[in-house]
């Protein structure tokens, strides 16, 4: 595993590797890796259950005020959507997406912003992006919500109304 943040460049750069950056800590027998920098914690943790049991683990645990091992990074990773793909057709598409939410947008209409028939938008936009476009439109509606989450006093049904789930 690895921080959130690398985990493209990684993949990038060790294309033979197995990569699971949800994951906080992975037990690989011999080796155990940790991504993220208070990832230590849950590293040490695990060792501790390793070397000495879950109780002993679970005592720690409540000693130092932390969660058990088992939480996951995905929790903590903002969307980051590829925009170095030098597709201009589809990066035009996900600059517009951004400024509008990605609210009440069809296949349709993100085709025609791209000045692309559908199939064509669809299989460029799975090439550059790594994803469907409602998949990308999903990604950008949930980390907008989970910025007014953190960030405002609304209530979850204000803000779901606010990023387009009516």
């Amino acid at each position: 595993t690895t921080h959130w943040a690398y985990r493209d460049a990684l993949a990038m750069r060790f294309p033979d590797i197995l990569l699971d950056a949800d994951k906080l800590v992975i037990d690989d027998g011999d080796i155990i890796t940790a991504g993220g920098y208070m990832a230590w914690t849950d590293l040490g943790l695990k060792l501790v259950d390793r070397v000495l049991g879950p109780t002993v683990m679970m005592d720690t645990a409540r000693f130092m005020l932390v969660d058990p091992p088992g939480r996951e990074q995905r929790f903590y990773s903002p969307f980051a959507p590829r925009l170095n793909h030098g597709d201009e057709a589809i990066l035009k598409v996900q600059h517009w997406l951004q400024a509008r939410g990605a609210r009440d947008v069809t296949l349709a209409t993100m085709a025609e912003h791209a000045a692309l028939e559908e199939r064509t938008f669809l299989r460029r936009f799975r090439n550059a992006t790594g994803l469907k476009p409602t998949e990308y439109c999903q990604h950008l509606r949930v980390g907008k919500a989970r910025e007014m989450l953190q960030a405002t006093t609304r209530s979850i049904d204000q803000i779901a109304w606010d990023v387009g789930y009516d």
